[in-house]
């Protein structure tokens, strides 16, 4: 069976179309930009999502600049923007201002704690 390859949006390389991550850059979005609340397909140019009404534009946690939220890393430092569910059997990531887990509904507490932690560990 063919497979075909399609470019990543992040990162330029040629990745699987039906790949969920890419393997080059790590984007958990390599096709396109997704809304962090709602995962509606948006684009850098939004103000809010068109699905939830969720305003696209953040302060990056670590460098305070406004960021475009549809991505997984801060468009000015370069870090990620994501944090783990504290879910032990779910443990994805997830968007850091998310209250709840995208993929198995549980509360997300310690958003800030977590983000602390991650400033404190890259000083």
């Amino acid at each position: 069976m063919a497979t075909y390859k399609q470019e990543c949006i992040h990162c330029h390389n040629m990745i699987d179309r039906d790949a969920h991550l890419c393997p080059k850059c790590g984007s958990r979005s390599p096709f396109g930009y997704g809304c962090p609340s709602c995962l509606k397909p948006v684009e850098p140019g939004d103000a809010v999502c068109s699905a939830c009404g969720r305003a696209l534009a953040t302060c990056c946690p670590y460098c305070t600049q406004v960021t475009f939220a549809g991505t997984d890393i801060c468009g000015w430092c370069g870090r990620s923007l994501l944090i783990r569910c504290q879910n032990k059997r779910c443990n994805e990531l997830q968007f850091f201002e998310n209250t709840k887990c995208l993929v198995c509904g549980k509360a997300i507490k310690n958003a800030a704690q977590q983000i602390d932690e991650i400033k404190k560990g890259q000083r």
